[in-house]
């Protein structure tokens, strides 16, 4: 992606530019190849994002992105690579049998625990997230739901659950608990975020760990306030999966400039 500058720049400056007609909403594909490829694209932005705010924990985590042609089958993090380093070429496709169909690299053996029943009983579901961030897994802990204390925790109100992931197992049980979610607390272990799009789980994953963050600080520091049910509920409401994608944008479009090669 490229972003026009309002300077003339100069022979060392990269120029990028920004379709602006297409900024508000997901993008329509030609082809199913040009599909795939986004969404790699697109995931492999995820994990060079989430190495940078520090989402990262050895080889702890993992984000799908279901494939467009083979449904029962997703891209993810090959087992071990660091999120930092990954490109596009760099992403295993997984099959129904557990096993790699393309790409080279081990099976992370977590991501097969949830993702490929979470994508089979959610066929609405396209990419979810799951890292072991240090606000949502110290939140995780308490056993309660985020309150909407702000206008960005209120976009989770009634919108996410609480899920006991060492009592329930992280299959079938897990995948049902979704529902129509945009987060679940994976009580003891952190969160998990999916949506419609990549985009979207990834800025969910992003902007929930935020507000634990927000919470955790306001009851530190007194008895915070949460805003009214019914401001929160017409604040969820309104921050759909439509919302989720495009507030992902800025966070791609900056690292792509800053490190294009994982689009390789």
């Amino acid at each position: 992606m490229r972003i026009c500058h309002d300077h003339e720049p100069s022979k060392e400056e990269p120029v990028m530019t920004i379709d602006t007609s297409t900024i508000n909403q997901p993008p329509q594909f030609h082809t199913l190849d040009d599909e795939r490829q986004y969404r790699k694209e697109r995931l492999a932005a995820v994990f060079r994002i989430f190495a940078k705010l520090g989402y990262e924990e050895g080889v702890m985590g993992h984000v799908s992105a279901r494939d467009p042609e083979r449904p029962d089958h997703y891209w993810t993090n090959p087992f071990g690579l660091s999120f930092s380093l990954i490109r596009a070429s760099d992403l295993v496709l997984i099959g129904p049998d557990k096993k790699v169909v393309s790409g080279h690299g081990l099976v992370h053996p977590g991501g097969l625990l949830l993702h490929p029943q979470l994508l089979r009983g959610n066929p609405e579901i396209v990419s979810a997230a799951h890292t072991h961030s240090i606000y949502g897994r110290s939140w995780s802990t308490l056993n309660r739901l985020l309150d909407p204390l702000t206008a960005e925790s209120a976009a989770f109100y009634r919108q996410h659950a609480i899920y006991d992931s060492f009592a329930g197992g992280e299959g079938d049980n897990l995948a049902r608990a979704v529902e129509r979610n945009k987060v679940i607390l994976l009580r003891n272990h952190g969160i998990l975020s999916v949506g419609r799009t990549v985009d979207e789980a990834a800025y969910w994953f992003i902007s929930f760990e935020r507000s634990c963050q927000a919470q955790l600080l306001a009851e530190a520091a007194g008895r915070p306030q949460p805003v009214g049910a019914e401001h929160a509920e017409a604040v969820a409401a309104r921050t759909d999966a439509r919302f989720g994608w495009l507030n992902f944008q800025p966070y791609y479009q900056a690292i792509v400039q800053e490190q294009p090669e994982l689009l390789q």
